[in-house]
């Protein structure tokens, strides 16, 4: 706004059901969402099935908000955190929401930079800092932006004392072991994920999605 700039945080939610396998961006549905910011969305449901239905459709229905949000959003920064709902709705499994992320995604699953790194962690740590720093809260951010922070000394010293935390991540899958506890999981030389892992339970709730498509057009 003018010569000054700041970082607002904002609660992404998502939904996941059987469907057709399109990813609904209700900001781009009432016009609220820019055409990068809707390249960004599209790319989510390329992900999906490139990474965890390669044998079957994606018969999925999901779709994605801002929520409490009353202006225009543009850019893909949010593009990592709209994944992460999504796919903390497929795996059933919560999200800490004392840990904001902020971060592009591409459709590999790698976390891409993004701009205003500094103004985000800081418009954060003061929410945390004015409800009471916890030592749990902390800030997601792309590893290719670490070279790029000049934080104040205020946040350089919570991070120093252990009381607010800035975790570097390079993919989708360090993400989601960060905000849910839970591995995410590795293919093994079968092509399969860990028995339980994030990752797994995803690939079991798309296969059911899919099985159940089939039956209902079968």
């Amino acid at each position: 706004m003018g010569n000054f700039i700041f970082g607002h945080p904002v609660r992404i939610t998502a939904n996941s059901s059987l469907g057709a396998g399109k990813v609904i961006d209700i900001e781009r549905e009432v016009e609220l969402g820019g055409p990068i910011h809707s390249k960004g969305v599209l790319i989510l449901s390329s992900f999906l099935a490139s990474r965890y239905v390669t044998d079957r459709p994606l018969s999925l229905s999901a779709s994605l908000v801002f929520e409490q949000s009353y202006g225009p959003i543009e850019g893909d920064s949010a593009s990592a955190a709209e994944l992460c709902a999504l796919l903390s709705s497929l795996a059933q499994a919560p999200i800490k929401q004392s840990i904001a992320i902020t971060g592009s995604v591409n459709q590999h699953g790698q976390i891409q930079p993004i701009g205003g790194a500094n103004q985000k962690i800081e418009g954060f740590y003061d929410l945390c800092k004015a409800r009471g720093l916890t030592g749990g809260q902390g800030v997601i951010i792309p590893a290719s932006n670490v070279k790029h922070l000049m934080l104040k000394q205020s946040v350089v010293d919570a991070v120093a004392n252990g009381q607010f935390n800035i975790y570097a991540v390079s993919s989708i899958d360090e993400c989601m072991t960060i905000l849910t506890g839970l591995e995410a999981g590795e293919r093994n030389h079968k092509g399969e994920f860990p028995e339980q892992s994030l990752n797994q339970r995803v690939v079991m709730r798309l296969k059911e999605f899919a099985d159940r498509q089939k039956k209902s057009s079968g």
